[in-house]
């Protein structure tokens, strides 16, 4: 989570706890459905179908490989599962919110493990504050395109869905954006899975994977490069637990020194982040507001994160360019807007008043951006993995994918 959002999100959450009463974010009193299938896909999905129009998907040729998508939510993907209705729920889900099917002010938190947000947040480009407004939680306010609009579907298969959405935006510096969201939601093959994780026979495995391409069309005057730009920023929010890790492998190819920010809420405590020789690795038990990010010279294009107690291995891959900009998002103004990061991840925990939304973690990424013409568009891709299994072959990818040992690496 950008530092920003987390602000946003955790200052929001006192709003909402206040207003509803013994909150739990891990559970739902839906009567429809009992305890015991609590953190199952099937739990989660008649859950969802009580409140919305829910677009259900599956691979191709995996029919426990299941993806839920709300159109109402942007073509939002909610949750998805590797093993049918029973099997494991993915993605952290805001029960009592999506409930009471109202809208709250400043941003709705529904949660979903991949929608699309727009940056740059903060700064002189942001398109969160009005013209010349002070960088004020009471000024911030996310755009209905990214937040309560409802995306046209397009076209769908079995496995594929496709969504748009128009809108006209401006910015903190006062510039006019005219622009229109593609979304295209497609749950992977095996072989495609196969491809990303380096494991041929996935026979030992329970495995569910989906790619989000994500394009902005300007469709109105040429952007200006000194007059801002937007791009797309992906975020997923996950279910955390005492023995959840969040796993962000790096490179020295392109800078010799670890392009890491861990201080966006103060220094990440020594007991709950480690910079390893080619992975940093923070804990994400839900339990300490903490934010990492890596700038695209030293991010990889792969991240992700590891439930030992549930045995998943989540790995997200998305699109980085090295040499490309990247819209800083923090609340101020910037005298390097273009040198933000294209990988964060984010473990939620308790406000100063004991207050909390979560708890849960993300891991995001972030397009680069550049000045499009009228008719242009910049695409984003990201994917994400879920892992279930045979723990020396889970140890097998993490240890390709994302440099880390599974076992010698994640004591804390």
């Amino acid at each position: 989570m950008n530092q920003t959002i987390a602000i946003g999100i955790c200052l929001l959450a006192a709003t909402m706890l206040n207003s509803c009463s013994n909150h739990q974010s891990s559970q739902t009193t839906d009567s429809t459905v009992t305890d015991s299938l609590i953190g199952t896909f099937g739990h989660d999905l008649t859950f969802l179908k009580t409140h919305q129009d829910v677009l259900l998907l599956k691979a191709p040729d995996n029919d426990l490989a299941q993806v839920a998508v709300i159109g109402a939510y942007q073509g939002r993907v909610m949750t998805s599962t590797a093993n049918g209705a029973s099997g494991n729920s993915y993605g952290w889900l805001n029960y009592k919110l999506i409930a009471s099917k109202k809208f709250e002010p400043h941003m709705n938190a529904y949660g979903g493990e991949d929608r699309i947000w727009l940056s740059p947040e903060g700064g002189q480009f942001s398109v969160y504050f009005p013209k010349g407004a002070a960088f004020d939680f009471d000024k911030w306010q996310t755009p209905a395109i990214v937040d309560t609009a409802v995306y046209s579907l397009v076209n769908s298969t079995p496995s594929q869905a496709t969504f748009t959405k128009s809108a006209i935006l401006e910015n903190h510096s006062g510039t006019r954006f005219d622009i229109q969201i593609e979304r295209k939601v497609s749950v992977l093959s095996q072989a495609a899975i196969s491809q990303i994780i380096g494991i041929t026979d996935l026979t030992s495995l329970k495995v569910v994977g989906y790619e989000t391409e994500n394009s902005i069309m300007n469709t109105g005057a040429n952007w200006e490069k000194d007059k801002g730009t937007i791009g797309v920023w992906i975020l997923g929010m996950f279910n955390p637990s005492e023995q959840t890790s969040i796993l962000a492998p790096f490179t020295k190819t392109h800078s010799t020194q670890l392009l890491l920010t861990d201080d966006y809420f103060g220094k990440v405590p020594a007991n709950r982040l480690k910079v390893l020789d080619s992975a940093v690795v923070m804990r994400a038990d839900g339990k300490h507001r903490s934010k990492i990010g890596l700038a695209p010279l030293s991010a990889k294009p792969m991240a992700g994160s590891y439930d030992a107690q549930k045995g998943i291995l989540t790995i997200i891959q998305f699109d980085v360019n090295p040499a490309g900009d990247y819209l800083k998002s923090s609340w101020e103004l910037h005298k390097e807007p273009y040198k933000g990061d294209a990988m964060n991840a984010y473990n939620d925990g308790p406000l100063a008043d004991g207050g909390q939304l979560g708890p849960f973690y993300e891991l995001e990424s972030s397009s680069s951006v550049s000045a499009l013409k009228k008719g242009e568009k910049l695409t984003h891709h990201h994917r994400t993995v879920h892992i279930e299994g045979d723990k020396v072959i889970l140890q097998q990818i993490a240890k390709q994918l994302l440099s880390v040992d599974l076992e010698a690496d994640l004591k804390w």
